[in-house]
């Protein structure tokens, strides 16, 4: 079973100073791997699907799936409210890209997930996901805990944090993905890494 992405964190009403700012910075890192005119899934959207409005311009197609996101259908976006408990509604080889920006690390059983995004990407469809890194957090936490410019909740909602070894492992060993391309960035404190879906001898 798949437990919920923060599934005890309630939305905050204002972001804290630092979240936009740190978002921005994801889709830099990102939108390279999004080619133009790609069917594409956002697991762990987020309330407001920033991400997706920000990519819209460049895809066919974008769905967005979280427990907090309302539902909502607009031009070539979509948005699917629900927890990160059960399969994801979709059908086999159904996405070019999935996207999961600060969100693995939120999630109890990250296996099972992975394997979710592994079903529904089509062959040779990519995984995009991002991670803080093992050093981030002392420095996440005192950002969070002592200098409230990061989202306390969301940080205290961490299951684990993550370096080259471990993505890997979990990533190709476990998940069977391919073309496991990692770096960190954000001065090593977060990962950022791609892996691929093989197409089946």
């Amino acid at each position: 079973m798949i437990s919920s992405h923060a599934e005890g964190v309630a939305t905050l009403a204002k972001e804290v100073l630092l979240e936009p700012f740190l978002r921005w910075l994801r889709l830099r890192k990102v939108l390279p791997h999004i080619p133009v005119g790609c069917q594409l899934l956002d697991v762990g959207c987020g309330h407001a699907a920033s991400f997706l409005k920000a990519i819209a311009p460049r895809v066919d197609r974008a769905v967005g799936v979280d427990f907090k996101v309302k539902e909502m259908q607009f031009e070539n976006i979509q948005t699917v409210q629900q927890r990160l408990a059960d399969q994801l509604p979709f059908e086999d080889a159904s996405f070019d890209v999935v996207t999961m920006l600060a969100v693995l690390e939120h999630i109890e059983q990250e296996k099972q997930i992975l394997q979710e995004i592994h079903r529904v990407l089509k062959p040779n469809g990519k995984l995009v996901l991002t991670v803080p890194s093992v050093w981030a957090q002392p420095v996440l936490e005192f950002l969070s805990y002592r200098l409230k410019i990061v989202d306390e909740r969301e940080i205290r909602d961490h299951k684990r944090y993550y370096d080259r070894s471990r993505l890997k492992r979990v990533l190709v060993g476990e998940t069977q993905f391919c073309n496991f391309n990692h770096r960190y960035f954000q001065l090593w404190m977060n990962n950022f890494c791609t892996v691929t879906k093989g197409i089946k001898a």
